[in-house]
């Protein structure tokens, strides 16, 4: 029978000390807060985008009214809030009754529901704000478009 030499071979441990499992934790705990903040901008931005597509919606059902039935920038029509909202109508629902993509902080408003606004000017404007203990402050304006960018709605 052949004896070996057990003092010369080394034990090999396989697995993770307790300090690398602690880096990979922090690495992958910084990962999700990246994502977490990255989340919260993508979803600002995508409001912004809905509300201003509704503004742009009905801006261009405000000119088409106005187009079919003859009438001109600054003219009264006291039934224009009633052919531009609801069944059947250019707009389905009327975006000053529901909520805010933004949330309830936010609304829609029209100023003046009875008048076509001249050329540049909007019909339906976003009020409110709100803000968080994160952030910086976001008011209506955040939420509608730059001026000048709506000349030809």
């Amino acid at each position: 029978m052949k004896l070996t030499n057990t003092q010369n071979v080394k034990a090999t441990k396989s697995g993770m000390t307790l300090l690398e499992l602690t880096v990979v934790i922090l690495v992958l705990l910084s990962l999700i807060s990246i994502l977490f903040i990255g989340a919260r901008a993508w979803k600002k931005g995508s409001d912004r985008a809905a509300s201003i597509l509704q503004i742009r919606n009905v801006q261009q059902a405000v000119r088409s009214y106005s187009n079919m039935n003859g009438k001109n920038a600054g003219d009264t029509d006291a039934d224009l809030r009633t052919e531009i909202f609801g069944a059947g109508k250019f707009i389905e629902k009327d975006p000053t009754a529901g909520a805010h993509p933004a949330g309830s902080n936010f609304s829609y408003k029209i100023a003046e529901p009875t008048t076509i606004p001249d050329i540049g000017s909007l019909y339906m404007a976003v009020e409110g704000a709100a803000a968080d203990e994160e952030s910086e402050p976001t008011v209506g304006v955040d939420y509608m478009p730059k001026e000048g960018t709506y000349g030809d709605w």
